[in-house]
């Protein structure tokens, strides 16, 4: 089954706290200058979950696609075919294997994420603190801890090289530890009407209500 709350919560993070690296007065309006600029944003992505002691429990690679607001696809092409779409109102999590199809408020999936700063109601500033990091494998890399306690993260890390988003590290309350890479990343694209739409094919069980 789909980690869920993960992958949602994290989609959210790459979208709402890009950031851009160097050009602005502070490391939290880097951030919030760049989230400004987002219209929306894709790229080809590699993902790897650690148990937080470096062993590797999970990994995948795929293609993802944002758009504001509210709107985001995960499409995972290894190690299976997977698929997590969000259309501004709730969130789909489809796994072809097992013709299942879980549908979900974004309301109620994305709470005591970093979904806020996607859907305008916050601020980078009034949710984490940032810090910029020392450059690191070529990388120029911003922090960012949470102010609140009631989140799933324990910090995020953004790296940048030349101005574009190309890694991210994100620590849960569990220990575990998730890196992603990206590469051939576009930003600001327009993307076809139908992307962000999900209708499940004949004979998928579908779990949960899905919205109009």
């Amino acid at each position: 089954m789909l980690k869920h709350t993960f992958a949602a919560s994290l989609l959210i993070a790459v979208l709402g706290l890009l950031g851009s690296a160097g050009c602005y007065a502070t490391p939290t309006t880097d951030v919030e200058k760049y989230l400004n600029g987002i219209a929306s944003w894709s790229a080809d992505f590699k993902q790897t979950i650690d148990d937080g002691h470096g062993k590797i429990v999970r990994s995948a690679a795929g293609k993802l696609y944002l758009q504001k607001p509210g709107k985001f696809r995960w499409d995972y092409s290894e190690p299976s075919e997977q698929l997590i779409l969000a259309d501004g109102k709730q969130i789909w999590f489809y796994d072809k294997d097992l013709q299942q199809a879980n549908v979900r408020s974004m309301d109620a999936s994305l709470a005591n994420t970093p979904a806020v700063l996607l859907s305008g109601g916050g601020s980078v500033s009034s949710q984490f603190d940032v810090t910029a990091l020392p450059p690191s494998d070529g990388l120029e890399w911003y922090q960012l801890i949470p102010k609140h306690s009631d989140t799933d993260f324990q910090l995020v890390r953004i790296g940048f090289r030349n101005g574009d988003l190309t890694s991210m590290f994100l620590a849960d309350k569990l220990n575990q530890v998730t890196q992603l890479s990206f590469t051939n990343s576009k930003r600001n694209a327009k993307f076809a009407p139908d992307l962000f739409t999900f209708v499940p094919p004949p004979g998928v069980d579908v779990i949960g209500r899905a919205g109009k």
